[in-house]
C-alpha cells in the first residue's frame, strides 16, 4: 500500500447525514478532521446513496414522486452503448449538482491545509443487490450488468476522487458496501468466491487511496484481505467479533492500512447510555485485546482514526443526537490523543 491517509487518532465520519438543511450539514461535516461532503436523503431523493451512485446507468427507473429505484433489462439495452460512448468523458461520471445538493459546495471550499477529505460512492455489491430488475432479480445476479456495474462504479470513483485531490491532495473515498454482509448468508445467491474475484477486479480498476465503510458484520477476514487502505466499521457494535481476528487486523496494518474505528453511537436511545468515559473503555479494550495478541500499540494509534459508529436518518430529536454524536467524537479523540500520544 502507498496510503496517504492520515491515522493519529483524526476524526472523521460517515456521509448520511438526516439534515434538511443544507448548510447545517456541511458545518457538521466539516467540524470533523477529515471533512467530506454530506448525503441528505430526507432533503431529497436524489441525496440517497443509491439514487446517487444510479445517475447515468442505463437501464435505470427513478420514479421521485413514489421514491423508487428500479431497472429495466430492455431499457439497459437502449442505452447502453450512449453510455459506452461516454466512459472517457470525467463529466458524465461525476455528481450532478441535481444529485447533490452539497458536492460542488463542499467542492469551492478552501480545504488544502485539512490532513485529508474524503467523498463516497455506494459499492457494486450493495448497489448490485440492491437494484431489482423487472423479474424482481438484484441485477447483482446479471452476467451481462454485472460487468458492466464494476467497471461503470471505477468510473464513477476515480472521477471524484480526481475532483477531491483537486482540493486537497491526500483525498481518499469511501466505498460504502453494506450488502458486504450479505454475501455469506445461503440466501446471497452470489458465492463469495464469485464477489472475490470482482471486487479484486473492481479494485484493480479504481484510483488510490480508497477503502470501505459498512455497519455491518462480514467475513472481516475476506474484507481485511482485499486490497484496501483504509477500513471504516461500526466497532461500537462488532468490537467482539472484529478483535477476534487478529492474525487479519496485523497483515492490513503491516500493509499500511488505516482503520476508522466507529465507536460513538447515533441513535438515540444508545446515545442517551453513554458518556466519552464509557466510549473510552469500550475502544480500549478492543485494542487491548490485540494489543495483548502481538499488535505494535505505537502502530495501532499511528493507522487509526475516530468517526460516529453508523448513519442515522430518523431520531425523535431530528438531527440533535447525530451533531452531539460528532462532537463526542472529537472530543474522544482529544482525550485518547494526550493518553497515547
Amino acid at each position: 500500500m502507498n496510503s496517504k491517509i492520515p491515522g493519529n487518532l483524526l476524526t472523521t465520519a460517515m456521509a448520511v447525514m438526516p439534515h434538511t438543511d443544507v448548510a447545517r450539514a456541511l458545518e457538521i461535516a466539516l467540524s470533523v478532521d477529515v471533512p467530506f461532503w454530506p448525503q441528505l436523503p430526507n432533503y431529497s431523493y436524489t441525496e440517497d446513496m443509491y439514487v446517487q451512485a444510479a445517475e447515468h446507468f442505463p437501464g435505470i427507473v427513478l420514479d421521485m414522486e413514489k421514491r423508487t429505484l428500479r431497472f429495466s433489462m430492455d431499457k439497459f439495452a437502449e442505452e447502453l452503448e450512449e453510455a459506452l460512448l461516454h466512459f472517457d468523458d470525467p463529466t458524465y461520471f461525476d455528481v450532478s449538482e441535481t444529485y447533490s445538493a452539497v458536492y460542488h459546495q463542499f467542492l469551492a471550499l478552501d480545504l488544502k491545509d485539512r490532513p485529508a477529505i474524503r467523498g463516497q460512492l455506494e459499492g457494486p455489491i450493495s448497489f448490485g443487490f440492491n437494484i431489482i430488475d423487472q423479474d424482481d432479480r438484484p441485477i447483482i445476479f446479471d452476467d451481462t450488468v454485472r460487468p458492466f456495474m464494476l467497471d461503470f462504479m471505477a468510473q464513477r470513483i476515480n472521477v471524484q476522487l480526481a475532483r477531491l485531490k483537486q482540493r486537497n491532495a491526500n483525498a481518499f473515498m469511501f466505498i460504502d458496501e453494506p450488502g458486504l454482509q450479505f454475501l455469506f448468508s445461503a440466501m446471497a445467491g452470489y458465492s463469495d468466491l464469485k464477489a472475490k474475484g470482482d471486487l479484486d477486479q473492481f479494485f484493480s480498476q479504481v484510483d488510490r487511496p480508497r477503502g470501505i465503510h459498512l455497519c455491518g458484520n462480514p467475513d472481516w477476514d475476506f474484507l481485511l484481505n482485499l486490497d484496501l487502505d483504509v477500513l471504516s466499521l461500526d466497532v461500537y457494535t462488532n468490537a467482539e467479533i472484529f478483535s477476534s481476528y487478529t492474525a487479519a487486523i496485523r497483515k492490513f496494518l503491516d500493509r499500511g492500512g488505516v482503520i476508522v474505528w466507529g465507536i460513538v453511537p447515533t441513535g438515540f436511545e444508545s446515545f442517551a447510555q453513554e458518556e466519552i468515559p464509557s466510549l473510552i473503555e469500550r475502544l480500549e479494550n478492543v485494542w487491548k485485546v490485540l494489543w495483548s495478541k502481538g499488535i505494535d500499540r505505537e502502530l495501532l494509534i499511528a493507522r487509526s482514526m475516530l468517526s460516529p459508529a453508523t448513519c442515522c436518518l430518523v431520531n425523535p430529536d431530528k438531527e440533535r443526537t447525530v451533531e452531539r454524536a460528532f462532537a463526542a467524537v472529537n472530543r474522544m479523540a482529544e482525550v485518547l490523543k494526550a493518553k497515547y500520544q
